[in-house]
């Protein structure tokens, strides 16, 4: 069964559809990630991401690692029975997390030793071990063990975290092919390009990773502070460099707009906290822009969340409603925002998907873009 078949490449930009095939789903090229960092994406039910629909979200080893633990999960048959969810899962390797939320930390060429965020208990992670901890969790797609640089890094801090990502990836690699399933299923293993937004860095770091012959890569390092047209210089640069059948993974990215222009630049895969972070905050993604559902204007107004929307809570419920619901802090509110961004999101990587395939993604995109950075401003 192959991983990836691309089925209809753009004529006028490089944004393709395609599916991608995991032992739990197969899932249709562009899409997005929901992200359920502990086995759960915050206020839904296994059964309510179905019906988005997905078929795949996003946990985090690291998170994972530390609780529930992989005795536990080990013990359940892996993370997709102890959720209850028999779809995809990709797991992140904890890399980010260790160098963000890590009390202590300290870089070695082994890999990384630090202290919980939660109780200040020490741990190592290797590759090897980022790799046994996915094969616990039993992930179908595993994210490589990398140096995360900070985004407003030096140059020889780009330097250094492209120098060990690469010699990690071979470490990772290797335990990759030397260990086996859990689970019985199979699971593939995404290197991870960094290298900050220099070109010459990037490039050596998606050539090197390329040569791997990994089933998909991820683009790393972005969406961290840098400019925008920094960050699209660079997902340019490396979607040219990167194996042109495999999937390209964009870590972290972001709002609708981001997501259009990667589209467009070649990205096949998404997650970000985004609609559902922001959903529990109170903004909520329609398909007449964005709004602040906490703003006393909406107290009075009656009208749905969103008509067009295909989210049956966003067409059933009220801005007024969910006014109130805000202010008195009750947990269906963050449940009705939260599905209906999922909705948004979904829907516009499906909207995405039937352009390319009838080739008028550019038309398409322009218009979406257009639209996007106006609602911005």
């Amino acid at each position: 069964m192959p991983f990836f078949n691309i089925e209809k490449q753009s004529t006028q930009s490089a944004a393709r559809a395609g599916i991608l095939k995991t032992h739990h789903s197969e899932i249709m090229t562009p899409f997005f990630m929901p992200i359920g960092t502990y086995g759960a994406v915050k206020t839904m039910s296994s059964e309510e991401l179905k019906k988005i629909p997905t078929n795949i979200i996003l946990s985090n080893s690291y998170h994972l690692y530390l609780r529930p633990g992989l005795e536990i999960l080990e013990n359940a048959g892996g993370l997709h029975r102890f959720m209850g969810w028999d779809k995809s899962i990709l797991t992140d390797s904890g890399g980010f997390q260790v160098f963000s939320l890590a009390k202590f930390r300290k870089i070695s060429d082994n890999g990384v030793e630090f202290q919980s965020h939660i109780d200040g208990s020490s741990h190592l992670f290797t590759p090897e071990k980022a790799v046994d901890i996915q094969r616990s969790i039993g992930s179908d797609i595993m994210m490589m063990f990398d140096l995360c640089p900070p985004g407003d890094g030096t140059y020889d801090e780009w330097t250094k975290a492209v120098d060990v990502t690469n010699r990690w990836a071979d470490r990772g690699m290797e335990r990759f092919h030397s260990t086996k399933e859990i689970y019985g299923h199979k699971q593939a293993l995404f290197p991870i390009v960094q290298g900050g937004t220099d070109i010459k860095l990037r490039k050596k770091s998606a050539e090197y990773l390329g040569s791997l012959d990994a089933e998909g890569y991820a683009i790393g390092g972005l969406a961290v502070g840098e400019p925008k047209d920094k960050m699209l210089d660079i997902i340019d640069i490396v979607d040219d460099l990167l194996p042109s059948n495999k999937p390209r993974y964009l870590m972290g990215v972001g709002t609708p707009a981001d997501l259009i222009e990667a589209i467009k630049r070649g990205v096949d895969m998404f997650d970000c906290v985004i609609p559902t972070r922001n959903g529990r905050n109170g903004q909520i993604f329609t398909s007449k822009g964005k709004i602040n559902i906490r703003n006393s204007k909406f107290k009075n107004d009656y009208s749905a969340i969103d008509q067009l929307s295909s989210c049956k809570l966003a067409q059933k419920y009220s801005k007024a409603y969910l006014y109130h619901l805000f202010k008195t802090e009750e947990i269906l509110g963050y449940r009705i925002a939260t599905q209906t961004n999922l909705f948004y999101y979904i829907s516009l990587m499906d909207k995405a998907r039937h352009h390319i395939q009838n080739d008028t993604f550019s038309d398409w995109s322009d218009e979406m873009l257009s639209y996007l950075y106006e609602g911005n401003k």
